[in-house]
């Protein structure tokens, strides 16, 4: 058993669980998990997983936007806007032309009303524990962003798009919508998240590969380094105690800083990740290494 602070680029395979999925990780890596961003049963794909400290960083990763490679059918409709459901309507198929004169209205700044089946909590209680008890649940719009939308292909029924959205945005609904917009009934029957923020689907691992997980230990500075708006800082050896002990640095170095930066990853001057700075509300979040070196 570990207990290795880390930040982990696994492929949750479908038919399991996002919670499932981590067992593995639990027992080889560090048994504290927590990841940025659910993916449904049925969908599998790019799952951020954060072990020990950096579970902290869930509000660095979870706003980040996504990529999904989708697959709409036409003609019927599932309570859970998913293959798992049960049939709730029927209709025609629309033309690829009325698909295509459609999807306009659901790119940029949109108002979506999330799946009744879903994870959100309503009065204290899980939309979808409350839908599933037969209770009636009414699901608030809400401001999403959908950056694209593009066709990949379209036969019979089935349509295939790769889908570029902001955090909190449901394919589920996007699908559902869809459909409606072409006089017709709609929803997913696969999905795959092929990027979040900078990290891209091929460079994951298997949930279930140990070796392969524990070998990922490794690159979590890389993964840090690579968002683009996380500032870089250096501070001195001075200061690792005052650090180690949960205090906000009084100076640092600036190695990268940009506009958009509202986070920053501070390393010691031997190159060893630190913490992670709110750099608005001037607080620690996360602490990495806290080794108290005294000057």
């Amino acid at each position: 058993m570990g207990n290795r602070a880390s930040v982990l680029l696994v492929h949750k395979p479908s038919g399991v669980t996002s919670f499932t999925s981590l067992g593995a990780i639990k027992r080889t890596v560090d048994p504290k998990v927590g990841h940025a961003g659910t993916l449904d049963k049925f969908a599998q794909g790019l799952m951020i997983v954060l072990t020990g400290s950096m579970t902290k960083l869930n509000q660095v990763f979870s706003t980040m936007d996504k990529r999904y490679r989708a697959t709409i059918c036409f003609g019927q409709e599932t309570d859970t806007l998913d293959p798992e459901g049960e049939v709730i309507a029927t209709s025609s198929i629309p033309t690829l032309a009325q698909i295509q004169e459609a999807i306009p209205q659901f790119i940029g700044d949109i108002q979506q009303s999330p799946p009744q089946y879903s994870a959100l909590h309503i009065g204290g209680k899980r939309a979808s524990k409350l839908a599933r008890a037969g209770k009636v649940v009414v699901m608030e719009k809400r401001p999403v962003s959908v950056f694209s939308f593009e066709l990949v292909s379209f036969e019979d029924n089935l349509l295939v798009a790769d889908i570029h959205v902001s955090k909190g945005t449901y394919i589920r609904s996007l699908a559902r919508d869809l459909a409606l917009a072409c006089n017709s009934r709609g929803y997913l029957v696969d999905l795959v998240r092929t990027q979040i923020g900078p990290f891209m689907l091929e460079d994951a691992i298997a949930s279930n590969d140990t070796d392969a997980l524990l070998a990922s230990v490794g690159r979590t500075d890389t993964l840090i380094r690579s968002i683009e708006d996380m500032a870089l800082l250096e501070v001195d050896d001075s200061q690792l105690f005052s650090l180690g002990n949960g205090k906000y640095p009084e100076t640092y170095r600036t190695v990268r800083k940009s506009d958009a930066s509202r986070y920053g990853a501070v390393y010691s001057r031997d190159g060893k990740l630190r913490c992670v700075l709110d750099l608005v509300d001037n607080r620690i979040i996360a602490q990495i290494h806290r080794e108290q070196v005294r000057s």
